[in-house]
């Protein structure tokens, strides 16, 4: 635990002690602005039965940011170790692949849940101000924020596959944005013109993130989407442990 608690420090180091780090966690929060301004503007103008969680969080607002902020935080994960050679050092210390591909992951994720922390304080300050759940429901901004966590943690252990395989942070950034979009785009079963019921449509809706977000944002937490997540996660993560055993073993 010792060993993992150190790589982990290093790796949030190397995000908060560089200047990209700090430009990926302003260009997020940027664009979380714009987006949620927008909202709120909407919101004032045009009367609607959704909270604010629901607006935003059912949006192509809160895709766009995630697709876009997920390949940026992982794509340093393994390439830049490789390209500046660092990478062979690292993995001739005392540490097992599983410490260092979980301290990665584990370190991309935790700046993933920083930079979408203060939009849920941005939701319940406003929430404090206007003092009306119909506006922004307290439980359903805890439920919108662990599906953050849980989507997320699915983007990053993409992320970390993505940059195990190059040594150039811009294609592994590419290959996480590929990927990523792809899930997104089989998980979006409004993108397909199929029949009111069947089989297939019942398939897509248990394998849809868009569905998965939209029911926790309205305080909803449906456990089938997780073993889709769950088992997602755990193929890409188990995927990088296996390319990380190769390559030190090659």
């Amino acid at each position: 635990m010792q060993v993992f608690n150190t790589l982990l420090r290093r790796e949030l180091g190397i995000y908060f002690g560089s200047l990209n780090g700090y430009v990926i966690v302003s260009t997020a929060l940027l664009l979380v602005g714009v987006c949620f301004s927008d909202l709120v503007m909407r919101l004032n103008m045009e009367p609607t039965d959704m909270t604010l969680t629901e607006m935003f969080f059912s949006s192509w607002y809160f895709w766009l940011i995630m697709l876009l902020s997920a390949p940026l935080i992982t794509m340093r994960s393994f390439a830049s170790e490789k390209s500046s050679n660092t990478y062979e050092t690292l993995m001739t210390t005392p540490v097992t692949d599983i410490q260092v591909l979980m301290s990665k992951f584990c370190g991309a994720l935790s700046f993933h849940a920083i930079i979408w922390l203060p939009v849920m304080l941005s939701i319940l300050i406003i929430r404090f101000y206007v003092n009306d759940a119909k506006v922004v429901n307290i439980p359903a901004v805890f439920t919108t924020y662990i599906a953050i966590l849980l989507v997320g943690a699915l983007y990053m252990a993409i992320g970390c596959f993505s940059s195990s395989i190059t040594r150039s942070q811009i294609v592994a950034g590419m290959i996480s944005f590929t990927l990523g979009m792809g899930i997104f785009m089989l998980s979006y079963k409004a993108l397909y013109i199929m029949p009111d019921t069947g089989p297939m449509l019942q398939l897509l809706t248990k394998l849809s993130l868009a569905d998965y977000m939209n029911d926790s944002s309205r305080a909803i937490l449906d456990t089938r989407p997780l073993i889709f997540i769950g088992s997602l996660t755990f193929f890409f993560l188990f995927a990088t442990y296996h390319i990380l055993q190769w390559r030190r073993w090659r």
